[in-house]
């Protein structure tokens, strides 16, 4: 592998931009999506939804995002992450700020305006995992991705931080106001840093430049190869590996993501003024372990050890960890406790960085944003499914333990699937 010699160009390296800019969409992404987590206990009150009315509302969203997942990777590996990530940053932001009106429209408004959310939403990772396959070799792709993901969390907290802030003193209103904003300010900065291609840069250094060059996952020639059709990802048992794992994976984060605020308020008897901070503490554990999973991974890729058992050793403490944890979290019945169990659970789930999470890059690097489009269209899925049917679980039975117990099932599924069928080499190119 070549090397860039640091001491001739400095600590900075464009690709850093890129994937600064990457966190920064991830970050708005999140604070967007999450905030309604927090808004929708005041919604609720003032428009008399009951706890179905407010899972099916939550989980609407996850049908936009679901169905432009396959297509938006495709147009990112097609047209470029740059412009697809630009135009889903602005339609999601559209959406968000209009969501207030929606919900004086009634509930269908409501459900279409957090469709079209989904829609702008759905095209982000997609289009970053094209991006980070032509900006970092394999030896540095982990972090990036973890410091990618790492806007998760970080979002996650600011939202549910601020989110009753901006209610306590504007109105529930002004939460979708003021975020929404925020993507058009970041739209405006992405034009100007960022470019699909390194070569297309017009500020990367000619050093840099080589070393991304002589590292590249993507050849020139293989730039311009088409995408193979969907079936022909799925008959790979690497692929079908990633779906699931993204799928059980993602039921955990949604579910969590959704309920979290909830569960702290009502389950654990945590006024709603201090939501936030209760509820913030899984999502801060959650930043400051994917950086550090995703640079072991990569140290253990660049040590010599085989990327297939990489990505295994790193899943199974994943979902192994996060499961026993899901099933402790049961057992108690004090505020921190529960938070402490949800915390450790966040230090393990943060493994599956350096798992499936980066595992499209290992199988098809050419066509990352597409598989991880397909992947992703499972991963959506515990959206709708998972943040509903834990509606339906509150409502009908009450149980916070039943809840936390499915989650850990599908989780513990997920990771016997993974260490029988993944793979770490290539497949597509």
């Amino acid at each position: 592998m070549a090397e860039l010699d640091a001491s001739k160009e400095g600590f900075w390296r464009t690709r850093y931009s890129i994937i600064a800019m990457c966190f920064a969409a991830t970050f708005v992404c999140y604070i967007d999506r999450v905030n309604i987590s927090v808004a929708i206990i005041p919604m609720a009150q003032d428009y008399g939804w009951n706890l179905e009315t407010q899972g099916y509302i939550l989980s609407s969203f996850y049908i936009g995002y679901l169905m432009m997942q396959i297509g938006g990777g495709r147009l990112a590996d097609t047209y470029g992450g740059k412009i697809v990530l630009g135009m889903g940053v602005l339609i999601w932001s559209l959406f968000t700020l209009i969501t207030p009106l929606a919900a004086m429209g009634g509930l269908m408004m409501l459900y279409l305006a957090r469709i079209g959310m989904g829609l702008g939403e759905a095209v982000t990772f997609p289009s970053v995992y094209s991006l980070v396959t032509r900006w970092f070799p394999a030896g540095e792709t982990a972090k990036a991705i973890a410091f990618n993901a790492s806007a998760i969390p970080i979002g996650t907290v600011f939202a549910l931080v601020v989110t009753p802030i901006i209610v306590t003193y504007l109105g529930w209103e002004w939460a979708f106001y003021l975020f929404g904003l925020v993507g058009v300010l970041w739209f405006a900065a992405w034009q100007y840093i960022v470019s699909t291609r390194p070569k297309d840069h017009p500020r990367i250094s000619a050093a840099e430049l080589d070393f991304i060059q002589s590292n590249a996952r993507i050849s020139e020639v293989a730039e311009d190869q088409a995408t193979p059709p969907i079936l022909e990802f799925l008959k790979s048992k690497a692929v079908w590996a990633i779906l699931i794992a993204h799928f059980c994976n993602n039921w955990t984060l949604y579910v969590i993501l959704s309920w979290l605020p909830k569960y702290v308020n009502e389950g654990l008897g945590v006024p709603f003024g201090d939501i936030g901070y209760i509820a913030m503490l899984p999502h801060i554990t959650s930043f400051l372990c994917l950086n550090v999973a995703g640079n072991i991974a990569d140290r253990m890729i660049v040590s010599g050890m085989s990327i297939t058992k990489v990505r295994k050793i790193m899943q199974t403490i994943a979902f192994g960890g996060l499961a026993i944890c899901l099933f402790l979290v049961t057992t108690v019945d004090t505020v921190w406790a529960a938070i402490g169990i949800l915390c450790l659970g966040k230090l393990f789930g943060a493994a599956g960085i350096g798992g499936f999470n980066v595992n499209h890059m290992d199988v098809a690097p050419r066509h990352a944003g597409t598989l991880m489009g397909i992947t992703n269209t499972a991963g959506t899925v515990p959206g709708i499914v998972g943040v509903a049917v834990t509606g339906l679980i509150l409502e009908y039975t009450g149980s916070w333990d039943l809840v936390f117990q499915v989650t850990a099932g599908v989780t513990l599924f997920g990771m016997v699937f993974y260490l029988l069928f993944a793979s770490g080499e290539k497949e597509f190119d």
